[in-house]
């Protein structure tokens, strides 16, 4: 089946999209409300682009009349988020944050989610989470209702069991987040892993 998503089927374009590139890892984001109150809000459209400079992009998608959702107001007024990577055992929390708040409310005072310092950037960490990203904002890309905030990672906070702290690689047997996959409630667990060497030369 062939499918137009600038045309015939541009109205199916999100669902077909989101179904097929999967897993996608999940940006469990956080940041200021200019009352000071922490938003909570988890993002499947995230990666990380790049490692010089540290690069991770997340696409908050408005809300339904149109207006920026929280995280991407926040993001552009401070210029500073943390993402926060989801296992587990944080699921169904991280699943409840999705749920639409008044601007403002926090949703880690909603959820009783346990907030610390970051190091470099005034948001502040959730502190179950298996890792977190400091970031900062580097710009923000409108391209028609999308938009694409750039973040540079200027730290890293891994809890010490998932990390080789001699060789400072992630220990991805015992580093499980969950994945997101179709719309409207799929998810994977990631502990079914396989290695492949990859080829050094032809």
């Amino acid at each position: 089946m062939e499918l137009d998503l600038l045309g015939t089927h541009a109205d199916r374009a999100y669902p077909i999209l989101a179904g097929l590139v999967v897993p996608r890892p999940i940006a469990w984001v956080t940041t200021l409300h200019e009352n000071g109150t922490v938003n909570v809000a988890p993002f499947s459209f995230f990666n990380v682009f790049g490692d010089d400079p540290p690069l991770v992009i997340f696409a908050p998608g408005d809300r339904e009349d149109g207006t920026p959702k929280d995280s991407a107001r926040n993001a552009k007024r401070t210029g500073e988020f943390v993402v926060h990577l989801v296992d587990e055992s944080l699921a169904e929390v991280m699943n409840r944050t999705s749920a639409p708040h008044p601007a403002g409310v926090s949703e880690a005072e909603h959820e009783g989610l346990t907030l610390v310092a970051s190091s470099v950037v005034a948001v502040p960490r959730i502190a179950a989470a298996p890792a977190s990203l400091e970031c900062k904002v580097h710009s923000i890309q409108e391209i028609g209702s999308n938009r694409l905030v750039l973040g540079i990672v200027h730290r890293v906070h891994v809890r010490n069991e998932l990390i080789d702290a001699e060789k400072l690689r992630i220990r991805q047997e015992v580093y499980h987040p969950i994945g997101r996959m179709a719309v409207p409630d799929w998810y994977c667990h990631t502990a079914d892993l396989f290695e492949m060497t990859r080829p050094r030369s032809l």
